[in-house]
């Protein structure tokens, strides 16, 4: 079984990533095919980046640091749900990206974004480099989640259209496949 981590990438209070989040969980576990580490990094608590070497190195001197690491490595593939603040992605999820190197290095993900008119795409664009440079083969699949429609969300949980369920299942599929791939598991 493929196992995909889900990240959260907003650690701001009242933050609508964590539901969307959860729905991604939820379609992900629902699929079958997946193991699911979810990882809130409001959660997690990592502090600013605060190890002294290179994280190419793996010279970590800090615990957290070696559980991210170790739950990162384990990892085949990732989820990242994103908010999009000021055409960029949220400075939590680029700080969790930044702890770790070689730990990302030749692995799938696929991206949920969200946010108002763009449905969180200029956050994305901003996003794609720092993946490129850690290896992070991107899936083609992007859900686009705008907040502008209603209702989204009803007591707390978030209510997607067709169009993001859609999605999100071809999303999976790429990512269960790219991991294939990767991994040199494919038989054709």
């Amino acid at each position: 079984m493929t196992n995909i981590m889900i990240i959260v990438g907003s650690v701001r209070p009242g933050r609508v990533g964590l539901p969307i989040g959860r729905w991604v969980e939820k379609i992900a576990r629902t699929d079958g095919r997946f193991e699911i580490d979810f990882v809130d990094l409001g959660e997690l608590g990592l502090p600013l980046m605060d190890e002294p070497n290179h994280p190419r190195m793996q010279a970590y001197t800090h615990q957290h640091t070696t559980d991210w690491s170790v739950r990162v490595s384990a990892a085949d593939g990732f989820i990242l749900v994103t908010p999009e603040y000021n055409h960029s992605y949220s400075p939590a999820l680029k700080n969790a990206l930044d702890y770790l190197a070689v730990e990302w290095w030749r692995k799938p993900a696929g991206v949920v974004s969200y946010g108002g008119v763009s449905a969180g795409t200029r956050g994305v664009t901003a996003l794609e480099p720092v993946l490129a440079m850690l290896g992070i083969v991107r899936a083609g699949a992007e859900v686009e989640i705008s907040l502008l429609s209603s209702p989204r969300f009803v007591e707390g949980v978030f209510v997607p259209q067709n169009k993001e369920v859609a999605i999100l299942g071809k999303l999976l599929d790429e990512l269960a496949k790219l991991t294939e791939i990767l991994q040199g598991r494919v038989t054709s």
